[in-house]
C-alpha cells in the first residue's frame, strides 16, 4: 500500500515534508537520520559536465534550504563525477556502498554509467532517483532500489518521432546515433515509431569530431529530417558539419543535446532547423519559486534536469526529515513517496518508473542563445 504524503503549500522546499514541531515552531527532524549523507552520481567534469552540472546544482539548492530549515540536523550532499564513463562508475557505486551514512543516491546521471553502477548500489541496498538516465530496459532489470524522475526513452522516442511525422511532416528521415546505451536506445524508438519513413541509419563513435562521413550518406539519401541520438558535444558538431555542407534537413536530438554545449559545439546553426526533445519539464515552468531560487543561488537559469534534481533530492530529505536514517527504511519510504514536486506528481510504479500521468515529453527550438519550450508532446 502507498503511503500519501499530503503537503499543505508549495512555497519552499519542504513544503513536502511532515516532521515534529519543536517550541517555536521549527520542524525537527529525528535525531536517528541526522548526519545522513545523500550521494549525487554522474559526469561532474569531462564532455558531459553541462548535464552533469545542472543536476548537481539542482540537489544543492534543495539542500541548502534544507540546511537553513534545519540547522540542528546535518545532512550532508558528496558528489561522485563519473566523467559520464561506464567504466568509472562500478569503483563510485561501490565506494558509495562502502559508506554507511549514505542512504540514497541522486543519479546515475547517464544510462551506461547506470547500467554499470546499479546491480552494484542496488545489492547493496542504496535506493536511487535518476534525473536524466533514460534507457528504457534499466526498469526491467529487477533492481528493488531503482527510481526515474523523468519519461524514458521509450517515451521519448515514441514522442520525437510523432513529432518529427506529425509537426514537421517528415517523409525522408535519416537517424544517427552514438552506439551507447542512451544514444542507441533512443534512436532505436524513433527509428520504430517512423518506421518506413526511415531512408537509413548509422552509428557514429562518442568523441567523434569529424562527421564527413555521415554527412555525404545523409546528402545521398537526401534526408529532409536527421535525428541524432547521443549527447550534446557531438550532436553539436555533426549540425555544425551538416550546415557547412549546405544540408537544410531538419536536425532533431533528444535530451543528451540540452544542454549549453550543443550551442557552443553549433554555433549559429544552432538557431535555424534545430528541434530538441526532452522528457522534462521547461525548467522556467517549475512550481514553488523553483527557477528565482535557482537564479539567486546559481546567477545563471536552471538547465535541463536542474529542477527534477531538486525534486529527487527532496524525496530524500522528506526521507530524512521523516526520521528514515539507514537504507531500507529509505528505500521503502521512496517506494510509497506521493507527493507534488515543482515538476510534477512524484510517484513511481513497482518497477520505478515515473506513473504514467506524470510523463510528458516537450520539444524545444533554439532562440537567442537558449532552448525554448516550443510544445508538449504527448508521450503515447
Amino acid at each position: 500500500m502507498r503511503t500519501l504524503l499530503r503537503p499543505t503549500a508549495v512555497l519552499g522546499l519542504l513544503s513536502v515534508l511532515t516532521g515534529c514541531v519543536a517550541a517555536g515552531g521549527e520542524q525537527t527532524a529525528p535525531a536517528s537520520a541526522c548526519g545522513s549523507r545523500i550521494a549525487v552520481l554522474g559526469p561532474l567534469s569531462g564532455d558531459s559536465a553541462d548535464l552533469g552540472g545542472n543536476v548537481r546544482d539542482g540537489a544543492r539548492l534543495a539542500f541548502d534550504q534544507y540546511r537553513a530549515e534545519h540547522p540542528d540536523c546535518p545532512v550532508e550532499l558528496v558528489e561522485f563525477d563519473s566523467q559520464g564513463d561506464p567504466k568509472q562508475a562500478p569503483a563510485l557505486a561501490q565506494q558509495i556502498v562502502n559508506d554507511a551514512r549514505i542512504i540514497g543516491v541522486v543519479g546515475p546521471g547517464f544510462s551506461g554509467e547506470a547500467e554499470a553502477a546499479l546491480p552494484i548500489l542496488d545489492q547493496g541496498g542504496v535506493a536511487t532517483i535518476t534525473t536524466s538516465a533514460t534507457r528504457t530496459e534499466l526498469s526491467e532489470r529487477g533492481w528493488s532500489t531503482f527510481h526515474r524522475l523523468v519519461g524514458n526513452d521509450a517515451a521519448q522516442g515514441r514522442a520525437a518521432g510523432r513529432y518529427i511525422d506529425q509537426a514537421l511532416g517528415g517523409t525522408a528521415v535519416f537517424v544517427v546515433d552514438d552506439g551507447g546505451a542512451y544514444g542507441q536506445g533512443l534512436a532505436d524508438q524513433v527509428a520504430a515509431t517512423l518506421g518506413a519513413k526511415v531512408v537509413q541509419r548509422a552509428t557514429v563513435a562518442a568523441g567523434a569530431t569529424d562527421f564527413s562521413a555521415v554527412v555525404g550518406q545523409i546528402r545521398s539519401a537526401d534526408a529532409d529530417v536527421v535525428f541524432y541520438g547521443g549527447y550534446y558535444a557531438e550532436a553539436g558538431r555533426l549540425r555544425r558539419q551538416l550546415r557547412a555542407a549546405d544540408i537544410s534537413a531538419t536536425f532533431v536530438a533528444g535530451d543528451g543535446a540540452k544542454a549549453d554545449g550543443f550551442l557552443r559545439e553549433a554555433g549559429d546553426d544552432a538557431e535555424t532547423g534545430v528541434v530538441i526533445t526532452c522528457p522534462c519539464l521547461p525548467p522556467e515552468r517549475a512550481g514553488a519559486e523553483f527557477p528565482q531560487r535557482y537564479r539567486e543561488r546559481f546567477g545563471v537559469e536552471p538547465g535541463t534536469n536542474s529542477a527534477e534534481s531538486y525534486d529527487a533530492a527532496t524525496v530524500f530529505l522528506a526521507g530524512i526529515q521523516a526520521g528514515h536514517g539507514d537504507r531500507a527504511a529509505m528505500a521503502a519510504f521512496v517506494d510509497d513517496y506521493d507527493a507534488p514536486g515543482v515538476t510534477t506528481r512524484i510517484a513511481w510504479t513497482g518497477t520505478g518508473e515515473l506513473v504514467a500521468s506524470s510523463v510528458v515529453v516537450w520539444a524545444f527550438r533554439v532562440q537567442q542563445g537558449r532552448f525554448v519550450a516550443e510544445r508538449s508532446i504527448p508521450a503515447s
